[in-house]
């Protein structure tokens, strides 16, 4: 199997178009601004102050007070801009956010997301992400498609929720699948895995598209 985390964060940098304003969630979700395609300007916003992030430094060009939303070394793009904590949430709260790249926990088949706390383990509190995904125009979820060997993608969600309804898009290793009135449906797959692997490995019920093809 490939990378798995490098599967997941270059199909998700294809769910966006020239122009768009993006968030992109600690962990796997910031891996996502190393694969933009070539003649995609995406301004990605990060919520402890500044937009327009680039791609991860080279190791040694660092600079050590320029860090993501996990305090992970980033780069900046021309015409970047910093901001406080006020108007980055302004920007999120306002609406201004075409999309948002969240990890999980768990999410289910009605786009209920469960991504801050395990009940009795010490967290560290919800941050930004029930802002985001109210926020946001569109939710996409970056995850490994189990934990352990258990589903994380369920008919529902056992932990307390981040937000209810609000998911769009789940992209795993296993392929992407979109949330829909009529429920989970699966819309592409990754060519290493069958259709009966994925079905499996996810305990929603899944709805397999009639133009099913191969993750891009």
């Amino acid at each position: 199997m490939s990378d798995i985390r490098a599967i997941i964060a270059k199909r998700v940098a294809k769910e966006f178009k020239d122009g768009d304003i993006v968030n992109l969630g600690i962990g796997l979700p910031i891996l996502v601004a190393n694969y933009i395609p070539e003649g995609i300007d995406i301004s990605f916003q990060c919520e402890n102050g500044y937009i327009r992030m680039g791609p991860e430094p080279k190791p040694g060009e660092e600079i050590k007070d320029l860090v993501n939303a996990g305090a992970v070394p980033a780069t900046i793009l021309d015409g970047a801009a910093f901001f406080d904590s006020a108007m980055s949430f302004a920007i999120i709260r306002g609406g201004h956010i075409d999309a948002t790249v969240l990890g999980a926990l768990q999410v289910d088949q009605y786009g209920n997301l469960a991504n801050w706390m395990i009940p009795g383990k010490l967290v560290p509190g919800m941050g930004g992400a029930m802002d985001l995904v109210c926020g946001a125009k569109k939710v996409v979820i970056a995850m490994e498609h189990t934990a352990k060997g258990k589903p994380k993608i369920l008919k529902q969600c056992t932990l307390p929720l981040t937000a209810a309804n609000e998911v769009d898009v789940i992209v795993t290793e296993m392929g992407v699948m979109n949330v829909t009135d009529k429920g989970l449906v699966l819309t592409e797959i990754n060519p290493e895995y069958t259709v009966e692997q994925v079905i499996a490995a996810t305990e929603a019920d899944l709805i397999i598209s009639e133009n099913l093809r191969n993750m891009q």
